[in-house]
C-alpha cells in the first residue's frame, strides 16, 4: 500500500511541475483551408504587468504543406486600445529540406518561440489576433494554431 502512495506522489509531482501557461488555446483550421478572411482571435487577461512572460505559437501542418514557411500577421491590442502588428515567418522547414516540429507521416507539430522576456506595460485583457499573410488564399495543409502565454516567474 505504501508503493501505492508513493508512485501516486511521485506522478501528481511530475505533472505539477510543468510550464505555467495564464493562456493556451488552439484554434482549428476549417478544411486545413485558412483562407484571408479567417483571422484568429485570442483574449488573455493580464494582472501583474511586473511579470515577464515567453509567448508561442503552435501549428499543426499536413506533410503535403507545400512551402518551407508560413507568413503571419499578428495583431497585438493593449488595454487602452493601442495595436502593434508585426509580420512573422513561421519557420517550418529546416535547411536540410526535413519538417521541423515533431512529424509522423502525416501531420507536424510545431512550437515557435514569438517572444521570449515579454513585458505588458499595462494591466488588463490583451487580444491577439493572427492572420494568414502568404500569396496563396486559402493557404492549404494548416489544421490548427495556437497562441501560449507561459509566467516565467521573473520580475521585470
Amino acid at each position: 500500500m505504501k508503493k501505492y502512495f508513493c508512485l501516486l506522489f511521485l506522478a501528481l509531482f511530475l505533472f505539477s511541475c510543468g510550464p505555467d501557461y495564464i493562456l493556451d488555446e488552439e484554434k482549428e483550421i476549417t478544411n486545413q483551408a485558412w483562407t484571408y478572411g479567417d483571422s484568429l482571435s485570442f483574449n488573455v487577461d493580464i494582472s501583474n504587468p511586473t511579470e515577464i512572460y515567453n509567448l508561442y505559437l503552435d501549428v499543426e501542418h499536413s506533410t503535403e504543406y507545400g512551402y518551407q514557411n508560413m507568413y503571419i500577421r499578428l495583431h497585438s491590442i493593449f488595454p487602452d486600445g493601442k495595436r502593434v502588428t508585426e509580420k512573422v515567418s513561421v519557420e517550418l522547414m529546416a535547411k536540410g529540406g526535413r519538417w521541423k516540429g515533431d512529424c509522423n507521416s502525416e501531420e507536424c507539430e510545431y512550437r515557435m518561440s514569438i517572444h521570449e522576456g515579454a513585458t505588458f506595460k499595462q494591466a488588463g485583457n490583451y487580444r491577439f489576433v493572427i492572420e494568414q499573410f502568404m500569396r496563396k488564399n486559402p493557404l492549404e495543409g494548416v489544421q490548427n494554431l495556437g497562441l501560449k502565454i507561459e509566467e516565467t516567474g521573473n520580475i521585470r
